[in-house]
């Protein structure tokens, strides 16, 4: 019978958070994906945010491999230790872009430094694509002919 080879806690990069932190009581540590998340909750909490990652495909794939972007964010840091965060995003059809841009890099700078105790020094906003908002069916204009 052949060993499975798992994924242990020295196996993933995990930054150490060192602010605050007492010899005494240990480290904190706080993996890059649970960052990723943190980023993808808070752009989209913004008004025209469609979706956070790229293409239906790419997304698939990015869910069952380990690569270290996860669903449309990659988080690594820099020379600093700061953390430097792409995000992927697709926006509602109509909106300005730049404007809602700059809402996702003011919104996922301020909750990562906020919950991690860590500088952000750059969040580049990549727009994968725009999206038309799909209206319900009881919304469609011709919906009460077609019951009829």
């Amino acid at each position: 019978m052949s060993a499975k080879k798992t994924d242990t806690f020295e196996d993933t990069k995990i930054p150490t958070i060192n602010e605050e932190s007492n010899d005494m009581m240990g480290d904190i540590k706080i993996n890059h994906s649970v960052v990723a998340s943190i980023v993808r909750l808070a752009a989209t909490e913004i008004d025209g945010v469609h979706a956070v990652g790229s293409s239906f495909v790419d997304g698939i794939a990015e869910i069952f491999s380990k690569k270290e972007t996860e669903r449309g964010v990659r988080v690594t840091e820099d020379e600093a230790g700061h953390y430097v965060i792409d995000i992927r995003v697709i926006l509602s059809f109509g909106v300005e872009l730049a404007k809602v841009a700059v809402q996702i890099q003011e919104n996922v700078r301020s909750m990562v430094t906020r919950m991690t105790m860590k500088n952000v020094s750059r969040v580049n906003v990549i727009i994968d694509g725009v999206k038309m908002e799909t209206a319900s069916p009881e919304e469609h204009p011709d919906y009460e002919k077609s019951i009829q």
